[in-house]
């Protein structure tokens, strides 16, 4: 099942090729502000349909994650990072963390929200 997704304006919009199972909600000091709920994708299950020109990026830190938004309404939209479920960076692994808020016809409430403490843990 395709899912797609916008951003405020419209102007970002993307489509990723699956409904997640459950989306995260991280509470490290960019997401705690930014209110992305998150679900995980392989590159190549994600897809921009827009331009990329109307994606802005934003790094923080060790600038290791490119967090995206749209760079005409300022929603958070997505990021690309490597796969961090060892703990360590897999740079060999990326993932796409995609706001599931943005996704089109999607009910959020029907999948469980995982919480994860990045607040305490960086």
């Amino acid at each position: 099942m395709q899912l797609k997704a916008s951003c405020h304006c419209g102007r970002t919009q993307f489509e990723v090729s699956e409904a997640p199972a459950s989306v995260t909600r991280c509470t490290c000091s960019y997401c705690a502000k930014s209110g992305g709920l998150w679900a995980y994708y392989k590159p190549e299950q994600f897809r921009l349909t827009s331009p990329a020109e109307n994606v802005a990026t934003y790094l923080w830190n060790t600038f290791t994650v490119k967090h995206r938004f749209c760079a005409t309404c300022g929603c958070t939209t997505y990021g690309e990072s490597p796969d961090f479920s060892s703990g360590e960076p897999d740079f060999d692994n990326p993932k796409i963390g995609v706001n599931a808020r943005l996704f089109d016809d999607f009910d959020l409430d029907a999948v469980p929200v995982q919480v994860i403490d990045c607040r305490n843990l960086w």
